[in-house]
């Protein structure tokens, strides 16, 4: 019986030793505030790796969304991220002033999804219309050194303005900066996220809104990876007229120290499952595969590039 018990505990032990044995691996998804467009996006993005990639256990990380995320990756706390354009660029170059001590050179890129609209809302009764209007009035322009903090500053600059114009400058999540507008403890709110984000449609049914307009020239003046697009009639309560304004590309993210097969599956989920990321948030419809593998800032993975190559966007 003996002899039985160790010859069986051996043979375990070389199942689980072979070399077509898989651990399980872990994925964690780094989003942005609960009432932004990352959140619901990463839950369904979990959900799908989740469901679709043998042994991977998963979990939904909220954050303050790009500058930390890239920072997270860096130091190996998350396997994919959500991040503005700009601030990716901004970690890949070092760029201090955007809250980066040094490049962050494990970047690695699975491929462009949504544009961010940079969207400012104030309250009607505020009478801000125009980007001037802003001057000696309170703004929230997002948590610090986060990627809408970063557009707020360049939005502000191209228009001849800083902080030091505003009459009071709230650093916010979207969710707080709505709170605060609903009490009339704040007259303005400039929130980079998708179209139909969660915090200004709560803010529209409940409060007479003015959506200010981003002019073309104002856009051209700070120039890529920054665009002139238009906010559409009736994205929120209330606002009758399409609105122009700036957008930022967002990028879906990863680090060097993920394994190339493992990139190779979380792109093409990605990439395959459109029809759950636009059940999950507006935003999602606005994804393509055409444009994934396009203007990154950083070094697309190998594990995403095997995948675009399969789908000729990579020759």
């Amino acid at each position: 019986m003996k002899s039985k018990f160790i010859a069986a505990a051996v043979a375990a032990a070389a199942v689980f030793s072979a070399p077509g044995a898989q651990a399980q691996q872990f994925i964690n998804v780094l989003t942005g505030g609960t009432s932004g467009v990352y959140y619901p996006l990463g839950v369904a993005i979990g959900k799908i790796y989740g469901d679709k990639i043998p042994n991977v256990k998963t979990q939904v990380q909220a954050t303050k969304a790009s500058v930390e995320n890239l920072i997270l990756l860096q130091q190996g706390r998350g396997e994919i991220a959500f991040t503005l354009g700009d601030s990716l660029k901004a970690a890949w170059e070092g760029d201090e002033e955007a809250g980066f001590k040094s490049k962050l050179d494990k970047l690695r890129t699975i491929g462009a999804i949504y544009p961010n609209y940079i969207q400012i809302v104030a309250t009607a009764e505020s009478g801000i219309k125009t980007l001037a209007d802003l001057k000696g009035k309170s703004l929230s322009v997002g948590a610090p050194k986060s990627g809408t903090e970063l557009n707020s500053r360049a939005i502000l600059a191209a228009a001849g303005m800083t902080y030091k114009d505003m009459g009071k400058v709230e650093y916010l999540p979207f969710a707080e900066s709505v709170d605060l507008m609903k009490n009339r403890q704040l007259n303005a709110t400039l929130q980079s996220a998708g179209l139909g984000v969660a915090s200004l449609k709560d803010l529209s049914t409940s409060t007479d809104i003015t959506v200010v307009s981003v002019p073309k020239a104002t856009v051209d003046k700070i120039g890529p990876p920054f665009v002139s697009v238009m906010i559409p009639a009736n994205t929120y309560t209330g606002q009758d007229k399409d609105v122009p304004t700036a957008a930022v590309v967002n990028y879906l993210v990863t680090s060097s120290a993920v394994s190339d097969d493992l990139a190779y599956q979380m792109t093409k989920l990605v990439y395959e499952s459109l029809p759950e990321l636009a059940n999950s948030h507006a935003a999602g419809k606005e994804i393509k595969l055409e444009t994934a593998a396009t203007g990154s800032p950083v070094p697309l993975h190998p594990g995403a590039i095997r995948y675009y190559k399969e789908k000729g966007l990579i020759k």
